[in-house]
This record gives C-alpha cells, structure tokens and sequence, in this order.
C-alpha cells in the first residue's frame, strides 16, 4: 500500500492528496512494518501468501515490505523527517541482509518460496519453485542484474515454463489448482507469464533485447477472447480459459508491463549529445523516481550481506 502511494505520487505530484494520509497511515503501517518481524530470522512474521494458500514467510512478501519501508523513508524525506527516514532504511537493510542470509539457497544456486514454521517451532524451508519470486527484484530489493536474481530466474523459466504447444508460465511446481493433466507442472497464468515479460523487460540492454518480451505479450494476446477478455488461466492442451474471466489481476498486469516495457524504451532512445529522451514522455521530469532508486542503493550499501 505504501509502494503504491509512492508510485501514485511519481506520476501524479499531488502532495494534497498524501499529506492527510502521511502520519495515519504512511507512517503507522511503516512502524508496523518495522517491528512485525521474526526475532530469530530478522525478516517479515508469518503471513498468508498472495496466493491464499499457505502461510509463512514469503520470498514475495518480504520484497514488497522492503519496497514499502524503502518508499515510507522517501515519504519521510519528503515531509522533512529525515531521523525517521533513517528508521525506515536501517529495518529494510536488516530485511535485505536477512533475505540474503535465510531466503538465498547456495545449495540450489536460487531462492525458496518461503520459510514458515513446524508444530514445534522449528523453522522450515519450502524449496518450491514459484513465479511469485519476481516480488525479489519488482519491489526494488535486488537489482534485476543480481547473480541471485539472475540464477533464480533461470531455475523458474526452466521449471515452469509449460512444455506443451500452449505454453505459457505455471505458478509453482506441482499446482493442482484447476490442474487439467498431469503432464505439466501446472496450468499456464497471465499473470505469471507476464511476470517473466517484466524480468526480461528490465534485463534488456538494447531494443532487440526486448523481442523476447515482446513474444509473451503476443502470446498474452493470442490466448485472450476475441473481446480482449483475459481469464485467470488457460488449460496447457487446448488454450481455453479457465477459472476466472475476466480477472482484474491479468488485465492489470498486462497494462504494467506494456508500461514496462515503455519506461524501458526511453531510457534506451536518448539522444547522445544532450541526454534528453528520443521519445514523448508522460511527464517532463523523473526526480521522483530516481528518488527511489537512490534510496534502494542507499540501503544496499548499508547491507552487510553483498
């Protein structure tokens, strides 16, 4: 929620609209943030995961808590609290640290889903491979380039990828949620396919480096009804959709990486001599934004863990 007021106020500028929500809400769920932790492990308490089915404590999860003490800290700077702005970036270094620390597997060369808790306590890792790990670098808390982020995505597109004339990315291993054979790993989903569209969009150097992404867009398109409704997911044989239709969260998703893949564009379409943009921009300044990249690689360099 943080993040997203974050990002509202990049695009729109409109103080008048955070500063009656900037101390009851921006502040108070960052406190919370900053103390809902696990003693032992330093990252975010138990929660149930995005896709309400299990609870622990999610790769997923714990990037989009540090996005949301890293943009509270922006908020912070913003309104001239700095101390408490340095709050705010020390709890999301000690969460980085810690997900480098229990989250990162050297045995797998990737990240888990997610750690949670047995009957007596212990704590337990779930290894699974789970599209939801694009949380790690779409929140800011490792750049897309990382090794980890690099290796992580490798082992998802591997396992996920369904392996039919369909395709198309599955959430996790074994999903047995409207599962229609056995044969893959699980039944495609927008969402999750776009979530690979959005890692290759930030991976890419130069224009050509974006066909790939480009491909997952057509696909997007090539599987949604002939009135451009997108269901939740479409069975791996035939390409039908299945479950929810339309579903808000493919469409969404959607429009955020073609919106990606846009941003991606302008930085790439800069004029060599004056550095200004090539292409027509929504808006005729980005402070804001680099604002937030600023502060992420603020808290990186206070990370112990590299």
């Amino acid at each position: 929620m943080i993040w997203a007021l974050w990002n509202h106020f990049v695009l729109q500028r409109d103080i008048e609209i955070i500063k009656p929500l900037y101390r009851p809400l921006i502040k108070r769920a960052a406190d919370f943030l900053c103390q809902y932790r696990d003693p032992e492990t330093g990252l975010p308490a138990e929660s149930y995961d995005l896709w309400e089915e299990r609870r622990g404590t999610l790769s997923f999860t714990v990037g989009a808590v540090f996005g949301g003490l890293a943009a509270a800290s922006l908020f912070c700077t913003v309104f001239g609290e700095e101390e408490i702005a340095d709050r705010y970036r020390r709890a999301a270094a000690e969460i980085r640290d810690a997900a480098s620390t229990h989250l990162w597997r050297n045995d797998l060369n990737r990240f888990c889903r997610m750690l949670y808790r047995n009957q007596g306590g212990a704590v337990e890792v779930d290894y699974t491979c789970d599209a939801s790990l694009w949380g790690l670098f779409a929140f800011g808390l490792y750049a897309v380039d990382d090794p980890k982020i690099v290796s992580t995505f490798t082992a998802l597109r591997k396992e996920l990828w369904v392996k039919t004339d369909v395709g198309g990315m599955a959430r996790y291993q074994n999903d047995d949620y409207q599962r229609r054979s056995s044969a893959v790993t699980g039944n495609p989903w927008f969402i999750c396919s776009l979530w690979l569209a959005d890692y290759l969009t930030e991976k890419a150097r130069e224009e050509k480096d974006l066909l790939q992404t480009l491909e997952i867009l057509r696909w997007v398109c090539d599987h949604a009804l002939p009135s451009g409704v997108l269901a939740e997911q479409i069975n791996p044989m035939t390409g039908e959709p299945l479950s929810v239709s339309p579903l808000t969260w493919s469409h969404a998703t959607f429009i955020s990486s073609t919106q990606r893949i846009l941003r991606r564009l302008e930085k790439m379409k800069v004029c060599p001599q004056c550095g200004s943009t090539l292409m027509a921009r929504s808006r005729t300044e980005d402070w804001v934004e680099k604002m937030f990249a600023q502060a992420c690689d603020s808290i990186h360099g206070s990370c112990r863990v590299k």
